[in-house]
């Protein structure tokens, strides 16, 4: 399991703060994701995933496929929709 240390974490939150409208409409310790292979739904969680292991590692493969600049203007992750789900699921805030 590849851990992401947290100026990488910090990095992508001000990358993604800084260049999303859509931002601005999600409230303190919350962030805006996009999620789908080919179609992106919009996923509002809380920022404390970012220190969990098993999202570092959906975001390993978002760093892997699009770097740090993200199309949709918000942090973009590369799977299935029902995977993400089930992911978040059962992390804790």
């Amino acid at each position: 399991m590849m851990a992401i240390r947290l100026p990488r974490i910090l990095q992508v939150k001000q990358n993604i703060l800084r260049g999303s409208s859509a931002a601005k409409d999600v409230r303190k310790g919350y962030i805006a994701v996009y999620v789908g292979e080919e179609e992106k739904k919009r996923f509002v969680i809380p920022v404390s995933y970012l220190n969990q292991p098993s999202f570092q590692d959906l975001l390993s493969k978002a760093e892997e496929e699009f770097g740090f600049e993200h199309p949709m203007g918000g942090l973009t992750i590369p799977c299935r929709e029902d995977i993400f789900i089930d992911l978040t699921s059962s992390l804790k805030d």
